[in-house]
């Protein structure tokens, strides 16, 4: 297995459009063979000394059975399609691949 941990920063004020776009792309993400989990979320405002709380950014917290499958979710047609409709949106995205220790 791997997680892959996605950031995606959108352009200031955007962050709504994009959480309306993943009501009809989590369930189609979800469905892919060889994916585990993939959950959007937002940083939870905490008095924790360590945080960052980064206004318009969600992180993507994403388990794949591994590379091969999340290779394939790259280029599966609903997210080359999600990718057009956030274009205008989305400022950056930055992904981590990771195994476990």
């Amino acid at each position: 297995m791997i997680h892959v941990i996605a950031t995606i920063k959108t352009k200031p004020g955007c962050l709504g459009a994009l959480m309306d776009v993943y009501k009809d792309f989590i369930p189609k993400v979800q469905a892919e063979k060889g994916c585990i989990t993939y959950t959007p979320t937002i940083d939870h405002d905490t008095d924790i000394p360590n945080q960052r709380k980064e206004p318009d950014v969600v992180t993507i917290v994403e388990l794949w059975e591994n590379t091969a499958a999340f290779r394939a979710h790259l280029i599966a047609p609903h997210v080359i399609a999600y990718r057009e409709r956030v274009k205008d949106i989305v400022e950056n995205v930055s992904i981590k691949v990771l195994d476990h220790v």
